[in-house]
């Protein structure tokens, strides 16, 4: 309740001052309320790309084998425990016992079978296809004991099978998961007002009922960074992740109601190109791109300075990370010279696509205006998500687009055919296939780093920066992560001081 919505006489009100507070208090001891920049298309992560979508259901109405920390770290969650054969290869895993979906069936290995085979088939639509795919066998020995057989060493298995992709459906409901989600976790979805908000509402039968102090959690979608801080400012939202508040944070830093929390990230802010079409399948075309771009400049202007150079698809922080900034640094004499060198005759009209986060938005035009200054004219297109997933992801009709990706570990869509960038590269192909078979991790590292200069040299993308994201919350709320190595938000963890 909000005080305007009273219209009392001041006897009234002092009479009855203290129920509304105290009413408020105690649903504020059993609810929260969440914000996020964008609306996710469905509620099912194995049906689209979009990391909306976990944003709600992840570890919330969906559940996987296995669960990823605030730090990194991978614990048992489907899964008890696991066993890995000396070869790396086989993965045993022992299930949970006395777990059911929300239907009420059983979960069990069939369940995992299931989930698994139907994210590797041909018509899958699972983003992360591959993983699957590179499953050689997937077998139930019994309701509690799954085994699967990797094709490959694949040293970040038990940390991709903690990622949404890996959700375990239940057969009987997984086609219709998109607006009826049925999972495992402990919320189910109790409404969804399109365009504006999702209502999550605690399930009673979850296996650890006691645990979760929420019973309900509601995220409003909020795209206008100054509605974004409005909206914290007025009380109406408890928590805003990723918030575009970098340039109100003084202002919450001395509001005692809020706490502030900057989180490291494994995110990769591009500006992507489309290796496939003309001029842009010319590396010296990608590479004048990359050099007329002025990282810091872009930082300032799309992320309110919260963010740390990049010059290839790989972050500070993550295993085997080198520096490839000056692989390709600012220069923009060297940018003329480059694409004069390719023939292009300037000035280069080309489109540069925007999706809705300010990031996008407000990078945009630095960008544009960086470009111009080398003889690139880009023509700016805002587009919604669902546009820009089906005509940038979807269909690869785009020349540029700006566009951050979250997954902590994505080198491998460099070696995925058809993929919407457009990048084909068999010696890249040769080095991912090694990183994957490399038991030891001296030689991963030593891997890793050849693909990231591989990529940077290639100019594959004009590589921007690692993005350091802001959460404003109210002081009372508990159990925010520190760090988002995955775009979660993980409502069972959540309480009220």
């Amino acid at each position: 309740m909000k005080r305007r919505d009273f219209a009392l006489t001041s006897m009234a009100t002092a009479s009855l001052a203290g129920l509304p507070l105290a009413a408020l208090a105690q649903r504020r001891k059993d609810a929260v309320v969440l914000a996020m920049t964008l609306e996710p298309p469905g509620l099912d992560p194995t049906a689209g790309a979009a990391s909306a979508i976990a944003e709600i259901v992840q570890y919330n109405i969906f559940e996987t084998l296995t669960k990823i920390n605030a730090d990194g770290s991978i614990t048992p969650l489907l899964a008890e425990n696991w066993e890995i054969s000396p070869d790396l290869k086989t993965c045993t895993f022992k299930l949970r016992r006395g777990v059911k979906f929300h239907n009420g069936e059983p979960f069990n290995a069939a369940a995992v079978k299931f989930s698994f085979e139907r994210a590797a088939t041909e018509k899958s639509t699972n983003k992360d296809k591959r993983t699957f795919a590179a499953m050689e066998k997937v077998a139930a020995l019994d309701d509690h004991t799954l085994v699967i057989i990797n094709k490959e060493l694949n040293p970040d298995f038990l940390f991709l099978l903690g990622q949404a992709t890996a959700i375990i459906v239940e057969p009987k409901s997984a086609d219709t998961n998109a607006t009826k989600p049925v999972g495992t976790g402990p919320y189910k979805l109790e409404s969804w007002s399109k365009g504006s908000s999702v209502t999550l509402a605690k399930w009673a039968d979850y296996r650890h009922a006691a645990s979760i102090k929420m019973k309900k959690a509601t995220f409003r979608f909020i795209s206008d960074p100054a509605a974004q801080v409005a909206a914290l400012l007025s009380g109406d939202v408890d928590v805003f992740p990723r918030v575009a508040a970098g340039r109100s944070l003084e202002q919450f830093k001395r509001d005692p109601r809020f706490q502030i929390v900057i989180s490291g990230s494994r995110a990769k802010t591009i500006l992507a190109i489309n290796n496939k079409k003309k001029p842009f399948d010319d590396v010296r075309v990608r590479r004048a791109i990359s050099a007329a771009i002025d990282r810091r400049a872009v930082i300032e202007g799309a992320a309110d300075g919260f963010g740390v150079p990049i010059g290839s698809h790989y972050v500070p922080g993550a295993f085997g990370y080198v520096d490839t900034t000056g692989i390709n640094p600012f220069n923009p004499d060297k940018a003329k010279a480059l694409l004069a060198e390719a023939g292009v005759k300037t000035p280069l009209e080309v489109s540069l696509i925007l999706p809705p986060p300010p990031y996008a938005r407000q990078g945009g035009e630095v960008i544009a205006a960086q470009l111009a200054k080398i003889g690139i004219t880009a023509k700016l297109q805002n587009v919604e998500w669902a546009q820009w997933l089906s005509g940038v992801y979807g269909n690869r009709n785009y020349d540029l687009t700006l566009i951050s990706h979250v997954e902590p570990f994505d080198l491998g869509n460099f070696a995925k055919p058809g993929y919407y960038w457009g990048y084909e590269s068999p010696k890249f192909n040769e080095i991912y296939n090694k990183i994957n078979n490399a038991p030891r991790a001296a030689d991963r590292a030593k891997l890793l780093a050849e693909a990231q200069r591989l990529l940077a040299n290639d100019a594959v993308h004009a590589f921007l920066f690692q993005p350091q994201w802001i959460t404003v919350a109210q002081k009372g709320v508990r159990g925010l992560w520190k760090d988002m190595p995955v775009f979660v938000n993980d409502i069972g963890a959540l309480s009220w001081s």
